[in-house]
């Protein structure tokens, strides 16, 4: 219990540092400090777009904006100076003499509300955006262990979950306990055999009247979904890999048939062959130089991390940096922050 509470007090204060820097960030970009900051762009990363509905147990909150930030967000941007263009075209543009910034909105795991929330404010402003597809998602095969937890842990006050060593069993009373317990199982399934971890899981969650592949179904995108999305000109898809497993702990072969058929059940639905594509979790340690190479070599022109940062003339159009629209953080003050550039500079 006092590890869960010292884990609730690290993230807040985690959580305040963070404000407190987007706050000087944006001080210094409406005094127009630091210009050169932003470089020629941004991608902007989403997952749910949604309006709120309020959870006692939300470990997840960070992934979710409302419809309404979306739409500051646009605004804002615009304001800015900046245009928009398809994730496709980023090579090209940093490959340009035009210098009026860019920036690119990006949603991933197809979520059913990108459909239902995200599309009207894209359309409204028109926007282009990609979505990333998970593929194993659309065909009902795999699950989004993240949303599983949520749920499991908030129908629960204690779990017994086995790391390895046989079962233990983790109290989850408090959202202190919860949220320890959250990020223990989180840990485990990037520490090693993924596939094995959320089997797991999944087995845990059906114990106790939590159905994993019903969670993904009633928060994803299927076939038919997919189509009504695309009917905009304004929507690409993208991407995602079968499994959202972290391609650097696969071996090349398996990364590469990730990866590859990906590709293929997007061209299957939409008839077109994805440009782009997304890493799944996209930070250093689930993406490697190597997995760069395979999205080059199978025809992708541009791929996307997690890693923060601006877009420069200079940037690998494989491992392409994107910047969070955070949950936490819904303020047209800090989209304003955000697209300056100047947080990256200042926390390098």
């Amino acid at each position: 219990m006092k590890q869960g509470l010292a884990r609730a007090v690290s993230k807040h204060i985690r959580r305040v540092a963070i404000a407190g820097g987007l706050e000087a960030s944006h001080l210094l970009a409406q005094a127009r400090l630091m210009t050169r900051a932003r470089g020629r762009g941004a991608i902007f990363t989403l997952h749910h777009v949604r309006p709120k509905v309020p959870r006692a147990f939300d470990p997840n909150a960070h992934l979710e904006i409302t419809p309404e930030f979306l739409e500051v967000a646009v605004l804002t941007l615009k304001r800015n100076g900046y245009r928009f263009v398809p994730l496709e075209e980023v090579p090209a543009c940093l490959a340009s003499e035009d210098t009026q910034p860019f920036a690119c909105f990006t949603l991933d795991d197809g979520y059913r509300n990108n459909l239902d929330h995200g599309l009207p404010v894209f359309e409204r402003h028109c926007v282009p955006f990609t979505v990333f597809v998970t593929a194993g998602c659309v065909d009902r095969t795999h699950t989004l262990w993240w949303e599983t937890v949520a749920d499991l842990l908030s129908a629960v006050h204690t779990l017994r979950f086995d790391f390895g060593a046989g079962e233990e069993i983790m109290a989850a009373a408090t959202l202190a306990e919860k949220q320890a317990a959250f990020d223990r199982i989180a840990a485990h399934i990037h520490s090693g055999d993924e596939a094995h971890a959320v089997a797991k899981l999944n087995r845990a969650a059906a114990e106790h009247g939590v159905d994993p592949l019903a969670l993904t179904e009633r928060l994803t995108l299927d076939e038919a979904g997919l189509r009504a999305l695309i009917a905009s000109p304004l929507a690409s898809l993208g991407g995602h890999t079968i499994s959202h497993r972290a391609l650097a702990r696969l071996d090349e072969n398996e990364a590469r048939r990730e990866i590859s058929a990906s590709a293929d059940r997007i061209e299957a639905v939409s008839g077109r062959r994805p440009l782009s594509f997304a890493y799944p979790y996209g930070d250093r340690l689930a993406v490697s130089a190597r997995d760069h190479r395979l999205a080059a070599g199978l025809g992708f022109a541009a791929a996307v991390t997690t890693e923060p940062g601006m877009l420069s003339a200079a940037a690998n159009p494989h491992a392409l940096p994107r910047i969070s629209l955070n949950g936490h953080f819904q303020s047209a003050r800090y989209v304003t922050a955000l697209a300056s550039g100047i947080p990256f500079r200042l926390f390098a």
